[in-house]
């Protein structure tokens, strides 16, 4: 009982908001990228169903369906036509008996390669291309996740979360920020149901920016016209996932899994489906087919928005646009590859992107032997 009341007052943080805090509503947002094929192919609908370990990104409470063995995920992703790169690698480790979960997850978003004109044009005003210097904008992020077994019993099982994440943030040599936060999360499953809830950045997560410019650059920004920043704080507001999932079994060898994701944020009105003052609410829809745990065939739908129309040339009427997405996955032994086919845009705009995951389980000749 004591444990179930831990869980609910961590969970409960993500309800207190403070006045006179100052956040940005679009702070870290290479966090609600996604992590693995099959989240993006199911439209980042994860939170209730997750149990492998990607769970140490979309709710860490999952990481308990890694069972006997150690699991490495990796997925690469090119998004632009290969502008921005983005990488993800995890770890989960059983512990206990089973009874309780490590992971570690490592994040990082870059845009390499970044052109540096700030000293092209000479003081006689010539132009000078030796000048030009590129640098890499890029972000990163660690989890070390930790997640614990509450109930087990034959009908209903309880599993309980939490993530620790330290972030690093670079522009060059000009700006780097460092930032920590803790994420929470619980899963319950009831016979054929899964519940989901995934409490992120229930500390407030924070960024501490400092600047570095030589004199020659700051001399160059203030004839240029532009300010030069100095050191500043960036809050991530607190928000809450919360999802439901239900298994149908089509036959012996079939079964579909279907789920709805809720996207709650507290720091004021988005273009979301519920949007109102301070709490927005977006939703996410998955559905996966698993084919004798062997074939896996996915879709999803997210990211619903009011945009201008195409064709409305008074730019007065407004549509809903969303984000699709599709993909499929096999496992052959101790390995699973997964393929998601993404849109970065909406339904009406042809701009998708590729990705691949791999998930390679450390099985053992001990473990081979049992199976």
């Amino acid at each position: 009982m004591r444990r179930k009341t831990i869980a609910f007052c961590l969970l409960s943080v993500v309800w207190v908001t403070t006045a006179s805090a100052q956040f940005r509503k679009y702070s870290n947002e290479f966090l609600n990228i996604g992590a693995g094929a099959r989240g993006l192919s199911m439209g980042s609908a994860q939170v209730a169903s997750v149990q492998d370990g990607t769970a140490g990104y979309w709710n860490p409470a999952g990481l308990i369906g890694v069972q006997d063995h150690p699991s490495i995920n990796l997925m690469h992703a090119e998004y632009f036509a290969g502008i921005g790169k983005y990488d993800y690698a995890s770890l989960a480790l059983p512990l206990a008996g089973n009874k309780r979960t490590l992971g570690v997850t490592a994040l990082r978003f870059a845009v390499d390669d970044i052109m540096n004109t700030l000293f092209l044009v000479e003081p006689d005003g010539s132009i000078n291309y030796n000048n030009i210097q590129s640098f890499s904008s890029a972000d990163y992020a660690f989890l070390i996740s930790l997640a614990q077994k509450l109930k087990e019993s034959t009908n209903k099982n309880v599993h309980f979360g939490v993530n620790a994440k330290i972030i690093h943030r670079s522009v060059g040599h000009f700006a780097k920020a460092w930032g920590f936060g803790l994420d929470a999360g619980v899963q319950i499953i009831h016979d054929k149901w899964k519940f989901g809830f995934a409490a992120r950045d229930i500390t407030s997560t924070f960024n501490a920016w400092s600047f570095n410019f030589s004199d020659k650059e700051k001399e160059a920004l203030y004839l240029t016209n532009n300010e030069i920043p100095v050191k500043s704080t960036e809050m991530t507001a607190p928000r809450l996932v919360a999802g439901a999932a239900r298994d149908f079994t089509l036959s012996k060898k079939v079964s579909l899994l279907a789920e709805a994701n809720f996207d709650v944020t507290f720091d004021g009105k988005r273009n979301t489906v519920i949007s109102s003052n301070p709490i927005s609410i977006d939703p996410k829809l998955g559905v996966e087919c698993n084919i004798n745990n062997v074939f896996y065939l996915r879709a999803g739908i997210n990211n619903f928005q009011k945009a201008l129309a195409d064709g409305d040339t008074l730019n007065q009427k407004k549509v809903w646009i969303y984000q699709p997405s599709a993909g499929a996955g096999f496992r052959i032994q101790n390995v699973k590859i997964d393929y998601a086919f993404t849109n970065l845009a909406n339904q009406s705009n042809p701009l998708f992107t590729h990705v691949f995951s791999l998930q390679f389980d450390l099985v053992n000749d001990k473990n081979k032997k049992k199976k």
